[in-house]
């Protein structure tokens, strides 16, 4: 099995999290994708903990199904490797700073000039243009300049941390993808490739999408627990007696009345959105143990769900049901956990075929496939082109 994106090459020079989970997705869906990393310098990602084998996990899950070439883009003849390269790939996926890729020859313009069809992608904090195009950032500021932690927190503590990177996995990473895949659907009709401009922080500022259209539409500034779905309402999360948690989502009056009753308080229902719903909906769920909460909205259809952590969420039915991991072929026979690739596909995907692999091994392999000979290959390794 091949995959539906079984027809696109992909070079990715990007490190972290955006980029590589960017073309993780496109590598699950068959895509051909070719890490260019740099010999000398770690990438970061390798070090993050826990280790598995030596290997970092988020690492091995982040890089699985992909080749990597070690090249020293500070030398000419690495320079060259990459343009012949582009000749026979279709998408160019980087995210270093606004100009880095220029400065080295290897910016849009200068791939396109050998490739029309090419489609780059660059993925970056701020964007390629406006004040902050140079600045440094990650994640929690894009989302404060986006505007989003300035309504998601708790008015007597301010802003939260979240746990999972929302700007860079849902601002840079899955825009990333669904701009380049149009960008493939455009090159069809035109037979021209396009440049792309990620940038975190617009795509996270566009994810503040209901609240954002009623501020711009009608001026109404959201701010922490103030509308129905920030804490200003019921719609929210309640602790168990013996301090675990619950959430609650019952907001169609249908799913209020089956919340009320299962409780035993039918007549809470009564009392709509106001607060008093939700001072009471506190002294019920802390008068029951997380156990007996689970089991009372088990066969509830309230919108009520545990807030699971992750060794309980893995062994969830629904969750073993969907396949949301899978085992993923080490290299030496045996296998490791990741997180498999959400998207179900009628026709199926490709199996996993290995996780996240060692700097530069695969190239010997790619320098072969362009006809580079083995004894070339080693004066480039001597000369630390290649590593």
């Amino acid at each position: 099995m091949s995959g539906p994106l079984a027809s696109l090459k992909v070079l990715d020079f990007s490190t972290l999290l955006p980029g590589p989970f960017a073309s993780l997705l496109l590598a699950d869906m068959g895509a051909e994708v070719l890490r260019i990393e740099s010999p000398t310098r770690l990438d970061l990602l390798r070090a993050l903990p826990p280790h598995d084998q030596g290997t970092s996990a988020s690492h091995a899950y982040l890089n699985r199904n992909k080749r990597s070439l070690a090249l020293d883009l500070k030398q000419a003849e690495a320079l060259e490797i990459v343009r012949a390269l582009v000749k026979n790939y279709d998408i160019v996926l980087e995210q270093f700073r606004p100009g880095v890729m220029e400065r080295l020859g290897l910016g849009y313009e200068a791939l396109k000039a050998i490739n029309p069809r090419l489609i780059y992608v660059s993925i970056t904090g701020y964007g390629q243009t406006g004040p902050y195009k140079d600045r440094a950032g990650h994640d929690i500021n894009y989302l404060a300049l986006a505007g989003v932690a300035s309504h998601t927190g708790r008015q007597d503590s301010g802003p939260l941390p979240l746990g999972v990177q929302v700007a860079d996995v849902g601002g840079g990473s899955l825009h990333a993808v669904v701009g380049l895949l149009a960008a493939v659907i455009a090159r069809q009709q035109s037979g021209e490739g396009q440049y792309l401009d990620v940038s975190m922080t617009d795509c996270s500022f566009s994810l503040n999408a209901m609240v954002g259209a009623g501020y711009l539409a009608c001026g109404v500034e959201p701010a922490w627990e103030s509308h129905v779905l920030n804490g200003g309402s019921f719609y929210d999360y309640y602790r168990s007696r013996d301090g675990r948690w619950m959430s609650v989502g019952s907001l169609e009056p249908a799913f209020m009345q089956q919340l009320c009753e299962a409780l035993g308080r039918p007549e809470l229902a009564a009392l709509g959105m106001s607060p008093e719903l939700k001072i009471a909906l506190r002294v019920e769920f802390e008068r029951r143990s997380f156990e007996e909460l689970c089991e009372l909205f088990a066969g509830v259809d309230a919108c009520v769900e545990p807030v699971l952590n992750l060794s309980e969420a893995v062994e969830h039915p629904q969750l073993k049901a969907r396949g949301v991991v899978s085992q993923v072929p080490r290299g030496d026979g045996s296998t490791q956990a990741q997180l498999a690739c959400p998207l179900k596909f009628s026709q199926g995907l490709p199996a996993p075929r290995h996780i996240g692999v060692a700097v530069g091994a695969h190239s010997d392999e790619v320098l072969a496939e362009l006809g580079v000979s083995a004894r070339r290959i080693e004066q480039l390794r001597q000369t630390k082109v290649v590593g």
